[in-house]
């Protein structure tokens, strides 16, 4: 996968559990997707596995393009709506959910990220830091 994987500092509140939609914000023709499993996540017997901003998970199309619906691919989270607390102290919120996809090595598939992508999901992706406009 993904060899120099950096820990986010701070506190980041899984806020995503499994079988969330969220919104997918790359140009590759995905609308919507749903989180199906949260890989290299070890969790509590009988409680939903959950993800939060800068995970990697595997997603499901469920709106979009013909051809990009009904595919298992990886995303990351660039935006949740529950609140996290950051290594300085401050919280951060957004006001949506919102996943961009990449590729097994951790390129982004699509050119073009739409609207703000935390610091968090950013520092550990450079791809995706490079493709986003605004980093909040």
């Amino acid at each position: 996968m993904v060899k120099n994987m950096k820990g986010i500092a701070g506190r980041v509140t899984r806020g995503l559990p499994v079988g969330a939609r969220l919104e997918c914000i790359d140009n590759t023709g995905a609308k919507e997707v749903q989180i199906i499993m949260t890989p290299k996540l070890k969790g509590t017997h009988r409680r939903l596995p959950k993800a939060g901003v800068g995970d990697l998970v595997i997603i499901s199309v469920k709106k979009g393009v013909a051809d990009m619906r009904r595919q298992l691919l990886k995303a990351v989270i660039v935006r949740q709506r529950r609140p996290f607390r950051r290594s300085d102290g401050t919280m951060v919120q957004f006001e949506d959910n919102a996943a961009v996809i990449v590729t097994d090595t951790g390129e982004t598939k699509g050119t073009m990220i739409k609207g703000p992508v935390a610091l968090e999901a950013a520092e550990r992706y450079p791809k995706i830091a490079a493709n986003s406009s605004i980093i909040v």
